[in-house]
């Protein structure tokens, strides 16, 4: 009996750990869409995107649905607990992905409803392609258990960090040079803020595989310390 417990304790843990990797790669695809609508001005890939977000928020539900009955039933204790709270504090952030992913999805939409003539050229994708590439590291980590792969998703947040920086000064430019591009610029400003913080939900999902493995809430510590915890045997 005891055994058959186990078993089953196992088996959901194992769906769990599917279905959180299933919404991480239904929040990137959305992401990289929403990319798509804004470089491509398309209004009904900017629909689509938009209207994925049930789905996103379908599968955010039923995953703490999942977790409430997996600790009702089971109790766990050590890393299995930790892992229910990783998953729990993850699906918040791959939610949160999705809500910004539908907001730039939104702002395209703006862009591109009314007069494009006074729309900067800027280039945002390659900000959001790290951002995204943070994502699938981040979920690769936590899919292994792997504390050297969230280590190196933290340490990228400072590109994306230094690309939404580069892009605010160069729409700064813009309203500037151009009073005309002010309302485009801002909602372009918005863009690059999400994409920013992408970046953030995807270094504070690596940032709770360490606490699962090591047991230690390395948030706010900095990079330098986050390093040495993971170094510690």
């Amino acid at each position: 009996m005891v055994a058959h417990t186990l078993k089953q304790f196992d088996v959901e843990l194992e769906n769990i750990r599917g279905k959180v990797l299933q919404l991480g790669g239904l929040v990137e695809r959305q992401l990289l869409r929403a990319m798509d609508a804004l470089a491509e001005g398309d209004l009904v890939l900017c629909e689509q995107v938009i209207n994925t977000d049930q789905e996103v928020n379908r599968l955010e539900v039923e995953l703490d649905e999942m977790c409430t009955h997996v600790i009702a039933k089971h109790q766990p204790a050590a890393i299995d607990l930790r892992m229910i709270m990783t998953v729990i504090k993850t699906i918040t952030d791959l939610e949160r992905i999705g809500d910004e992913a539908k907001k730039i999805a939104k702002q395209a939409r703006a862009l591109y409803s009314s007069d494009v003539q006074f729309v900067p050229r800027i280039e945002l994708r390659h900000g959001a392609e790290i951002a995204a590439s943070m994502l699938r590291q981040a979920l690769d980590a936590f899919a292994r258990v792997d504390c050297s792969v969230a280590t190196l998703v933290v340490r990228r947040d400072k590109e994306v960090d230094a690309e939404f920086k580069g892009a605010m000064r160069q729409l700064i430019t813009f309203m500037i040079e151009d009073p005309r591009t002010i309302s485009r610029a801002l909602e372009l400003l918005f863009i690059a803020k999400s994409i920013e913080r992408i970046g953030d939900h995807a270094k504070n999902i690596s940032e709770y595989v360490v606490y699962m493995e090591k047991g230690r809430d390395v948030r706010h510590l900095g990079l330098e310390a986050l390093e040495r915890e993971v170094a510690k045997p």
